[in-house]
């Protein structure tokens, strides 16, 4: 056995990351196609205000960034209707509401030494507890894209034909959302706060670069996702840096390679072409 597994805060952080580096990318195909990226970010900046709710009041700071999340995300449903013609308004307002309202509470508290596990991550403070929610919640995430495959898809490129081929589009937007809050809450304890939304939307976005049609840009965002993850944990064990930032940056990598692979073979097949029809003029 490696000796990084030795540790048991080691395995639980690897069992937390897998389950983590499943979900985001899971959501976030739905998210980058739906041009909704900066919900994410959002959501995020709420959970931080339940964070600090929950130190505050003496709370598990996980379920209290998971009802501060939720409440959020039914919050940019209800705005979105309010502000038909310039949807992406309640996004901008929940946000700096977010940002206020986690700015006032991290004020009150005195345990802001505290708060920088939940905002970077932390691979020692993830206990037995944290596990067991990250697991049970990851695979309802799962559970829920899978058996409302069929509608998202939908609705992910055309609400108002899948409306029209009678999917509940509100009903399921406003489930999508909740998830989006959940994934959040369940992810903050290995990547952090104010980096989740990069881990749905990253390695999604190498994805796209090589994938030629929806499951593929889906199944390969999971393997980026995994080897993100799997790679920053690593890094951040034996470097001794918060998970977060390392697993981000190691999205940040992948994206790099394959975005660099990918022009070389575009450079090359376009050498290719050009070599074979200077060949041919000269056959004639």
């Amino acid at each position: 056995m490696p000796e990084i597994l030795t540790y048991s805060f080691m395995q639980r952080a690897f069992i937390a990351g897998i389950m983590v580096a499943l979900i985001c990318p899971s959501i976030g195909i739905f998210i980058v196609l739906r041009r909704l990226s900066m919900i994410g970010d959002t959501l995020s900046h709420v959970a931080l205000a339940g964070v600090a709710a929950g130190m505050l009041g003496g709370f598990y700071p996980v379920y209290s960034a998971l009802i501060f999340s939720v409440l959020a995300a039914l919050g940019i449903e209800k705005l979105r209707k309010a502000y038909k013609d310039y949807a992406e308004l309640s996004i901008a307002i929940v946000l700096s509401a977010g940002i206020g309202v986690a700015t006032i509470l991290i004020s009150l508290g005195s345990g802001n030494a505290a708060i920088f596990g939940y905002l970077f991550g932390s691979i020692a403070l993830v206990s037995e507890g944290d596990i067991l929610l990250v697991v049970f919640l990851s695979l309802f995430i799962l559970a829920s894209i899978l058996f409302l495959y069929r509608g998202l898809f939908y609705i992910t490129f055309d609400e108002e034909t899948a409306a029209l081929s009678g999917v509940p589009v509100k009903g399921l937007n406003l489930y999508f959302i909740i998830l989006i809050a959940v994934t959040i809450a369940v992810s903050m304890r290995i990547v952090g706060i104010l980096l989740v939304s990069s881990l749905m939307i990253v390695p999604v976005a190498t994805s796209l670069q090589i994938a030629k049609s929806f499951k593929s840009a889906w199944l390969y965002s999971l393997v980026f996702g995994l080897i993100a993850v799997l790679t920053g944990l690593t890094t951040s064990f034996y470097a001794d840096l918060a998970p977060g930032g390392t697993i981000v940056v190691s999205s940040i990598g992948i994206l790099l390679v394959v975005v660099t692979l990918k022009s070389f073979k575009q450079s090359f097949t376009i050498a290719k072409s050009t070599k074979s029809a200077k060949v041919e003029s000269l056959e004639k």
